[in-house]
């Protein structure tokens, strides 16, 4: 096969937004999927199609794996160990810290460079303005090809940590889903008294972006709680938790979410109490 610059394994959604803006870039890439034909549009594209795993990691010097899980990363790379020594894998599938971290280990001895990445964006949002795309391993492979990581929007190194990225990738991630979980409680209670999803989602998208503003001061707190002042008590959001939760009941709609965060966000409250 050709030798191109990059091989992207793993044609999903995502793993096909960055094969093709690689292409966009003028980068030469290699593409590998389980499901061959996945690959048809990037090869129209100009992307090199590989038969196998081996060939595909042998393309390039620097390989990238993008698929479902820490458990099929296992699955392609491992057999073709002897193929990457001496390349850089840049892992963007999304995996818990401890999973990128033995993922390093087995690279260090392969004697691969190890890169774990972590994408905050959806398909669509690659190459764009605001997409960033966390990364943490072995700096210097980072430095040396940041220029084609930046190809996916702004490249932010974290750490030399191998499970840096996936620690800042799932605490973010965390956030977001709570947030959408939040919107559909709350979008089920609007509905119930004759509102619509669509009402609130343009009530709550600047009351959100506006809140998190917040978020520098709630980190004060977090990070140095014995000199931080709240400007709301636990006390206070506690009770408004609460009100939640019972304007929730009165609907129909579960608790549990509301409860949940009660137990994050006020439980040192309730373990005062009596």
């Amino acid at each position: 096969m050709t030798g191109t610059d990059v091989t992207v394994l793993g044609l999903g959604a995502m793993g096909r937004a960055l094969a093709a803006a690689l292409l966009r870039a003028g980068r030469t890439v290699t593409v590998w999927n389980r499901t061959p034909e996945k690959a048809d549009t990037l090869t129209n594209s100009g992307a090199h199609p590989a038969e196998s795993v081996s060939s595909a990691v042998r393309a390039s010097p620097l390989v990238l794996v993008c698929v479902l899980d820490d458990e099929t990363v296992h699955e392609l790379i491992e057999p073709v160990a002897g193929d990457l020594r001496g390349r850089t894998l840049v892992n963007l599938t999304t995996t818990t810290p401890e999973q990128a971290r033995a993922m390093a280990r087995w690279s260090g001895v392969a004697r691969v460079e190890y890169v774990d990445g972590g994408i905050m964006a959806v398909p669509d949002m690659i190459g764009g303005g605001d997409t960033f795309v966390l990364y943490s391993g072995a700096a210097e492979a980072f430095d040396r090809n940041r220029p084609v990581l930046e190809l996916f929007g702004r490249a932010v190194f974290v750490g030399d940590d191998a499970g840096a990225a996936a620690m800042y990738d799932l605490a973010l991630l965390g956030a977001m889903y709570a947030m959408f979980a939040g919107f559909e409680q709350g979008a089920a209670m609007v509905r119930g008294a004759g509102g619509t999803a669509g009402e609130l989602a343009a009530m709550a998208a600047p009351f959100l972006r506006a809140m998190t503003g917040s978020f520098a001061e709630f980190a004060v707190g977090i990070d140095t709680p014995a000199r931080y002042e709240p400007v709301q008590s636990a006390e206070f959001t506690a009770a408004a938790i609460d009100t939640i939760a019972r304007a929730g009941a009165e609907a129909g709609v579960p608790t549990a979410l509301p409860t949940a965060v009660r137990a994050v966000l006020a439980g040192p409250i309730d373990a005062a109490c009596p």
